[in-house]
């Protein structure tokens, strides 16, 4: 996935900052196993922190939208995966 999905209009009215901040968690996460993601995600959460970043939920949506219009089927099971993580929560 590239970097295309960053200048999607709906996602206009997010930060900058926040959008390269996943760009890079997106290349971190491209090889991890279906156990790794979990503490992957752990690592993540605790970096946002430390960075100040975090998104609202209409954040999270158009993200999430607009990665599912690009993304192959691979990636579109990873994200469906990451969804389902964060929505047990």
């Amino acid at each position: 996935m590239q970097n295309d999905w960053m200048n999607d209009e709906s996602l206009k009215n997010i930060e900058p900052y926040k959008l390269q901040f996943l760009q890079a968690l997106v290349f971190e996460s491209s090889n991890l196993k279906k156990e790794q993601m979990l503490p992957f995600l752990m690592a993540v959460m605790k970096r946002g922190k430390e960075k100040n970043v975090s998104f609202s939920e209409d954040e999270i949506s158009a993200i999430v939208a607009v990665l599912r219009k690009s993304a192959t089927p691979e990636e579109l099971s990873k994200i469906e995966k990451i969804m389902a993580l964060r929505n047990r929560k």
